[in-house]
């Protein structure tokens, strides 16, 4: 079975939540670029983003709170893979015309450990930004960690490590038939394990290329795709001088985490997933932007990340 896995952004999808109907032009746009990684219609698995739709979801709850009582966060990572998968799946079917390749959206659960360190230090920024007032309102009602930046407030909510994909097996089974699978959406619904073998939603979202690594090295994927909005891995980011790395080994990679020069909130997760997927399986890794991608794939873009 030859697989591989591809993770990309929500703001692929959606830059702008209050303009979601970008979405259509830019799923095409997204499905053009998938048919350069995968030419020959081998089975498949797409990760999406989830945080400008999320923030969308976020954006009405806040418009309706006094009527409708808010979603948990679990169940609205759920709404998203269901509306993210139907836009994907509909998208890529109609760009590769009749008697197309099997695409189907599955939804991911993700197991996390309920005793993970995140859980007591949330740090991952969700929704909306807030003026100070509103933020001390709502950390007041509701409890929410609330964190402040150049925009404004913004909640933060736990980000615990993703250990197991709990749809795994039927992943596995779809894609050894040739279809391409979506799933993993947001990282995956968090969920942990209750009383009794129940399986409980948690307040919670779940780094959506670590996931995708996981879901690789699972189903021993002969390669993991990052796309992201830059075109490859940069030392000194945002400086006056960046320095564009085009290969990167195992060892340099763990060096460059190490050093800080990559933002956690950013390439950090992107390095690290890699990195865990490239020391599990001994195969490459590539981390570039859609508008690179042909170029990274003959190797003249992007970085890869190798043994």
């Amino acid at each position: 079975m030859t697989v591989q896995v591809v993770a990309f952004g929500g703001n692929a999808l959606l830059p702008d939540p209050l303009d979601p109907s970008s979405q259509g032009a830019r799923a095409r746009a997204l499905a053009g670029a998938l048919s350069l990684v995968n030419p020959a219609g081998e089975g498949m698995v797409l990760v999406h983003g989830n945080g400008p739709q999320v923030g969308m979801i976020l954006l009405r709850i806040e418009a309706t709170r006094d009527r409708i009582p808010p979603e948990p966060l679990d169940v609205m990572v759920a709404e998203t893979q269901g509306s993210i998968g139907y836009l994907l799946a509909r998208t890529i079917r109609s760009s590769s015309g009749p008697g197309s390749q099997e695409v189907a959206a599955v939804m991911t659960q993700v197991l996390v450990d309920p005793t993970d360190p995140a859980f007591s230090h949330p740090t991952k920024p969700v929704g909306p930004y807030y003026s100070e007032e509103e933020a001390i309102r709502l950390s007041r009602d509701h409890g929410w960690d609330m964190t402040s930046g150049s925009r404004g407030w913004r909640r933060t909510v736990p980000s615990p490590r993703p250990l197991e994909v709990v749809e795994i097996k039927t992943i596995r089974e779809a894609v050894a038939s040739g279809t391409v699978v979506i799933a993993g959406g947001g990282g995956g619904v968090p969920v942990i394990w209750g009383e009794g073998a129940e399986l409980l939603g948690a307040e919670a979202v779940v780094d959506k290329d670590l996931t995708a690594s996981l879901m690789a090295v699972a189903l021993e994927a002969r390669r993991l795709v990052i796309l992201t909005e830059v075109d490859a891995v940069y030392r000194g980011f945002g400086g006056r001088s960046p320095e564009a790395v085009h290969l990167l080994r195992l060892g340099e990679a763990c060096e460059l985490l190490e050093s800080g020069d990559l933002p956690a909130g950013s390439m950090g997760p992107k390095v690290e997933a890699a990195l865990s997927f490239v020391a599990a399986t001994g195969r490459e890794a590539l981390i570039t932007d859609v508008a690179h991608l042909e170029e990274a794939l003959s190797r003249r873009a992007g970085t890869w990340v190798t043994p």
